[in-house]
């Protein structure tokens, strides 16, 4: 299997992408807005691509998080909120910023399990800062530590409960980025102690299978490279000081955060310890020339792509989306009554 997974240009495989996709055998495929038209053209797609691989089990994910982020949008599916609002509720009941946080994200993962979705980009557990970038911004969960780690783990709990896996990102922590990564390097001069912050949320959620990587330099722990491409970050902090032996994805290879070809910069992320090249736009030629780049994945990322696969299942029974969302506005109207 190749340690990648890959974009989709339309709402439906075309005849090359079918050819390429059974042929390079990627770890599974990431879905934009392009591909998601409606419920049944999803379910058509996303069946698609397991027949092409005969196996249930597959990584068919999607950045779904609510507010800004969003590829499935209404009318054709709720509308659902960003971070800030839970972060708003926390303040005032954090118990019941909690529990609205689970029911919002159970609610939207039965409606990506629905079409074949099986992983959902979602929670950030990014500390958000008075300098954060808005790259950032209201997707965050909040300003501490705790508040981010707990809001977090029920955002995992609930697309947990509707079968999906989330994925803990962006790791070491994207808070004190000043610029967006989709457009420039982000450097933080932060001093290690002062980074004991950010990486706090992702330790309390460590034994979770599936985490991201960020564009980001630390200075305090590699001047010259992101995270995404450094032994130094991925060992020492992400594998080492936060705990995490999980899955681990590289944030989108095509960002311009990074420099050099597709296929240099994907062979640099596995060399530094990444385990998955996420390539997102669809683009014939890189993904071929990743496909050639690298070999089929190890067998310690397999037995993590694995642990992946163990925690997809089917929804379990209980309250319907509607339910749910009910139970979640009138949590979120408490704050609002407040405000």
């Amino acid at each position: 299997m190749l340690p990648a997974i890959f974009g989709i240009s339309g709402p439906e495989l075309t005849a090359d992408e079918r050819a390429f996709f059974k042929d390079a055998d990627p770890a599974g495929y990431i879905l934009f807005a392009r591909n998601c038209e409606n419920r049944d053209q999803m379910r058509a797609l996303t069946d698609d691509l397991r027949s092409i691989h005969g196996r249930d089990r597959l990584i068919v994910s999607i950045d779904q998080e609510g507010g800004r982020v969003v590829r499935m949008k209404p009318p054709e599916w709720p509308k659902y909120p960003a971070g800030e609002a839970f972060a708003r509720l926390f303040e005032i009941a954090p118990a019941s910023a909690i529990e609205a946080a689970r029911v919002n994200a159970e609610a939207m993962a039965r409606e990506l399990a629905l079409v074949g979705v099986s992983v959902d980009y979602h929670a950030p557990f990014d500390v958000r800062r008075p300098e954060t970038d808005d790259v950032i911004g209201d997707r965050s969960l909040g300003s501490h530590p705790m508040q981010v780690a707990a809001l977090g783990r029920a955002v995992l709990d609930g697309m947990s409960h509707a079968g999906v896996v989330g994925c803990l990102k962006h790791m070491p922590g994207h808070g004190r980025a000043t610029v967006d990564s989709h457009k420039m390097l982000p450097r933080v001069e932060a001093s290690d102690a002062e980074l004991e912050t950010d990486i706090e949320p992702f330790r309390t959620l460590a034994a979770h299978p599936l985490g991201m990587s960020a564009h980001i330099v630390f200075t305090a722990w590699d001047e010259e490279r992101p995270a995404t491409l450094s032994p130094t970050v991925i060992d020492k902090v992400i594998r080492g000081r936060i705990g995490f032996d999980g899955l681990l994805l590289t944030d989108d290879i095509d960002m311009q955060a990074l420099d050099g070809s597709i296929p240099d910069r994907s062979e640099k992320a596995l060399a530094a310890g990444c385990d998955i090249v996420l390539n997102c736009w669809a683009k014939m030629d890189d993904q071929i020339a990743i496909a050639e780049r690298l070999g089929a994945m190890s067998a310690e990322t397999a037995s993590r792509l694995d642990r992946v696969h163990a925690m997809m299942g089917e929804p379990a029974e209980c309250a319907d989306t509607e339910e749910l969302l009910a139970k979640r506005d009138a949590l979120l109207a408490i704050a609002e009554a407040t405000a």
